[in-house]
């Protein structure tokens, strides 16, 4: 009976969706590999097609999809996507999401609600996922929602970085837009160093969606250059009337930073004539040039996904990515 040698070697592929094209391209190429090419379309009635053009067969595969407008055709595409991976004999399937779609349904705030984000954590495992990659959640305790590996990478080292360097020696107050963003503060403060913390106390009401009223500053924002800090900006209402808030109340300066930049109908209007000095985004999510005006700067998220996804695949620490404070 001859002997067989089998000699194993790890295959990492890339997969893109087709919401955000141009994050998974700039993936790829820190990793210095190429997307795998793939036929995907949509029919007439909006049912998803998709077909890779190669073999997966025993492949570690990560699936690119940014959660973007209109967010259940791409959600539906990368779940399509996963199953085709599955079916294909893929050996172990990374979604990566930058930003996790339903984010903000997190929990019941009264009787008779979903909680999606859990729902969308259930049907990727169904799908076919082992693993999934994502930045900035709405709320840590998401990563229990899905039965597997869930890496959570912060942009916080990006954001920061960045506006240490931009903005050297002035005395900085890091803003949080509402009591729920004060510990992602507090981790910008130690970042920053030597800051004063404040955040705005503002209600909502439950029954009307991406509605808020601000009301008043805690906390000592005077003569400073304030930092207005959160995980996405959506229809951009909350964060306006904030900057307005503490330019009233004797800041020196307004910037904006968000890692995701939903930025839904109006939203780019608002924040460039708020009169925010500038708004800082990642690009987890595309920012059409549309969207985009002359104080917006949006700063490229590749290169911590590219070394998570180098990291996983090659079976190192993620936890180095995590800026230690989390």
């Amino acid at each position: 009976m001859s002997s067989m040698s089998v000699t194993t070697t790890k295959n990492l592929m890339l997969f893109s969706g087709r919401a955000h094209p141009e994050l998974a391209e700039q993936v790829a190429k820190h990793l210095d590999v190429t997307l795998t090419p793939q036929s995907a379309y949509s029919f007439a009635n909006g049912e998803i097609f998709v077909r890779f053009e190669e073999s997966v067969r025993g492949c570690d595969a990560f699936v690119i999809q940014a959660h973007c407008a209109p967010i259940n055709d791409q959600i539906m595409e990368q779940l399509i996507m996963v199953d085709a991976l599955k079916r294909a004999s893929a050996k172990r399937i990374t979604v990566v999401m930058p930003f996790w779609g339903y984010s903000r349904q997190d929990k019941k705030h009264r009787g008779r609600e979903p909680i999606s984000a859990r729902l969308v954590a259930d049907m990727f495992k169904t799908a076919g996922a082992d693993r999934i990659m994502t930045v900035d959640l709405h709320t840590s305790q998401i990563q229990g929602f899905f039965d597997g590996p869930v890496d959570h990478l912060f942009a916080l080292p990006v954001l920061a970085g960045y506006v240490k360097q931009t903005y050297p020696g002035q005395p900085l107050a890091v803003v949080s837009p509402d009591s729920g963003r004060v510990r992602l503060a507090e981790r910008w403060a130690d970042t920053l160093g030597g800051t004063s913390l404040a955040f705005v106390h503002k209600t909502r009401d439950p029954r009307k969606p991406n509605e808020a009223i601000a009301n008043r500053v805690v906390g000592e924002v005077e003569g400073r250059l304030c930092v207005v800090i959160d995980d996405m900006i959506d229809t951009g209402g909350t964060v306006s009337k904030t900057v307005e808030i503490l330019l009233r109340d004797g800041a020196s300066d307004v910037i904006v930073a968000a890692t995701h930049g939903i930025l839904s109908g109006s939203a780019s209007e608002k924040l460039a004539t708020c009169g925010a000095r500038e708004v800082i985004f990642t690009d987890t999510l595309p920012i059409t040039d549309a969207k985009r005006f002359p104080h917006m700067t949006v700063l490229p998220i590749a290169p911590l996904l590219a070394e998570a996804i180098h990291q996983v695949f090659a079976d190192g620490s993620v936890t180095s990515l995590f800026d230690g404070n989390a």
